[in-house]
């Protein structure tokens, strides 16, 4: 699957409608150049469990928890890693393996000891815009890219049935090249 992007407002809604699909569970693997909006993309997923402040990249702490409700969420950066090992020194494991939702940036840092994603987002800078790929990894990434799809075309019916464009936040159209333009 692959969504355009173009605005920063437009990557906080997708990352939002994506937070919404993932339901707090899964392991989420974000790749791309430095500037590419992962972040930003973060800023979204958490704004589905209720974050409205601000999402700095944990680029020196590596882990930035949160706890929102009943949800716990792991925002991981491992730009500045230089082992993979480290990551058991941080407490890695017990992030990973705690029923949570945990995005991680810049995975290929913790190649060979990470474990495999649910959902592989590859984000790319395009014009002014991201153009944003999904990859599932496991069955509950298959799970939430269908939800996603679910959302995508559900949101498509409701604009073409009311000419309005504003269903729950998203709007979106389908391009002939299979690439969904999110609004």
């Amino acid at each position: 699957m692959q969504v355009r992007l173009d605005s920063e407002e437009a990557q906080v809604a997708f990352g939002e409608a994506l937070g919404q699909v993932l339901q707090g569970r899964g392991r989420v693997y974000l790749e791309g150049e430095l500037g590419a909006g992962k972040t930003t993309l973060t800023r979204g997923i958490l704004r589905a469990y209720g974050h409205q402040g601000a999402v700095k990249s944990p680029t020196y702490t590596l882990v930035e928890p949160y706890e929102l409700g009943s949800q716990r969420i792991y925002h991981l950066d491992l730009y500045r890693l230089s082992d993979p090992e480290e990551l058991e020194f941080i407490g890695g494991r017990d992030v990973l393996a705690d029923d949570a939702l945990s995005i991680i940036e810049w995975p290929s840092r913790g190649e060979g000891w990470l474990p495999e994603p649910d959902l592989r987002l590859v984000l790319e800078v395009v014009d002014s815009g991201r153009l944003v790929s999904l990859v599932a990894g496991s069955d509950q990434g298959e799970r939430t890219l269908a939800s996603l799809q679910r959302q995508v075309s559900n949101a498509n019916k409701l604009s073409n049935a009311s000419k309005i464009g504003n269903a729950s936040k998203l709007s979106s159209d389908q391009l002939e090249s299979g690439v969904i333009q999110w609004k």
